[in-house]
């Protein structure tokens, strides 16, 4: 038997099993038949999606609110992307560019980037704001989920 990972719906917020080892395969949401990501990847989502996504999804979120220009957030990307693939199926990874969606922003009062918030079932865990070394990143976010 193939072994699964939780992954939630960007669209609906569900949560699915996602069979590992299905590379290449289109692997869709059981609620509403939506292309899931695959597990450990890095979501942007639009500002439709993300009201739904946060309320919904039962896995805990890492929201990282970031802006292209700004160097900290660049730094912290490589990070991010490494804790994504690394807590697989524990947890989801949604980029958020404050530049695009200053909306989402303003809802949850994001005043400088990079800042990361991590919510569940809707309700806010934890937030840092500033690059952090990888270590450090690792533990706060271990800490909140």
């Amino acid at each position: 038997m193939a072994e699964k990972v939780k992954v939630s719906c960007p669209n609906c917020g569900a949560t699915n099993n996602y069979p590992l080892g299905v590379s290449g395969k289109k692997v869709i949401c059981g609620r509403c038949r939506y292309t899931l990501p695959e597990p450990g990847s890095v979501l942007e989502l639009s500002a439709v999606q993300a009201p739904g996504f946060f309320q919904n999804s039962k896995l805990p979120i890492l929201v990282d609110f970031f802006s292209p220009t700004c160097a900290p957030c660049h730094m912290m990307h490589p990070v991010v992307e490494r804790f994504a693939k690394r807590r697989a199926g524990e947890v989801m990874v949604v980029r958020i560019n404050v530049d695009l969606h200053p909306q989402l922003a303003a809802e949850f009062s994001v005043q400088g980037v990079p800042t990361f918030v991590i919510l569940y079932k809707g309700y806010e865990r934890g937030r840092t704001s500033g690059a952090l070394p990888e270590a450090d990143f690792g533990l706060w976010v271990a800490n909140k989920i």
